[in-house]
């Protein structure tokens, strides 16, 4: 199967210095939440195809989170018109002209057929956030299966650049985002592989030979007012360094992006 590739890259988080060191994070308007970009039919269809053909590798939701992904597949139908999205009765139009069924009683399923963005839902619990739901169609490195019911800490074994610090930084951050503003952080590496790259935590994440693309995730934290989780989601962007703007590759030579699976 041919990668499925961004012609440009609109997000390069080592080219502004706010998002260049962990954890990066900077607000944004809830109007740039979401993005649909030249990858989306493409995306799209790799999505669908996951959720309907190994929905159980993708998708993962608390019954106690039912709520919360209601809320947050409410928040986002709101926010589609302006994307560019057109609702007839109970489907809504894509913009790349695909017709797909409102199933609110499958809130997670239904955003991961509408929207180029992966959703996780955080809520607090003893340790801290705790990943209560998904729709995770392009993991960079890591089964959903192997994180659900886990704090970050645990998310994030074994990511040696996620300390103890920086993990008592998100945990403050994730405490601390409102409601109507939410936030926004990016990661990138050269990589090898493909959108859908799930891998254990003890499988080998080091490359053993070229890596032909550099993957961007943009990542938000939207907290949902009524449930009061936290949204994190993932758009991924997959480009080859000639993808890049002038300014984008000059930076990157400036401040280098490391290597992973």
């Amino acid at each position: 199967m041919s990668p499925i590739l961004q012609n440009r890259l609109s997000f390069a988080p080592w080219h502004d210095p706010r998002t260049r060191r962990l954890p990066g994070v900077v607000p944004i308007e809830m109007a740039d939440w979401l993005e649909v970009d030249d990858a989306y039919s493409a995306q799209m269809a790799e999505r669908v195809r996951l959720i309907e053909g190994d929905r159980a590798a993708v998708l993962a939701l608390a019954e106690a989170a039912r709520p919360a992904a209601e809320e947050l597949y409410d928040l986002v139908l709101g926010l589609l018109p302006g994307l560019g999205f057109e609702f007839a009765g109970g489907e809504v139009r894509r913009p790349d002209g695909v017709w797909v069924t409102l199933e609110r009683a499958d809130p997670l399923a239904t955003l991961g057929r509408l929207v180029q963005e992966d959703f996780c839902l955080m809520e607090a619990g003893p340790e801290g956030h705790v990943l209560t739901g998904a729709v995770l169609c392009f993991p960079s490195g890591w089964r959903l299966a192997e994180k659900f019911g886990r704090p970050m800490m645990g998310i994030h074994v074994p990511v040696k650049a996620y300390t103890e610090e920086i993990g008592a930084r998100v945990q403050r951050l994730l405490d601390g985002v409102q409601p109507g503003r939410p936030l926004m952080r990016g990661t990138a590496h050269f990589s090898d592989a493909p959108l859908h790259n799930p891998r254990g935590e003890a499988e080998d994440r080091a490359l053993h030979g070229a890596a032909p693309f550099i993957r961007v995730e943009r990542q938000g934290l939207v907290r949902l007012p009524e449930s009061r989780a936290v949204a994190f989601s993932i758009h991924s962007y997959l480009v080859r360094p000639e993808a890049l703007s002038p300014d984008q590759a000059a930076s990157l030579a400036a401040f280098p992006i490391r290597a992973s699976q």
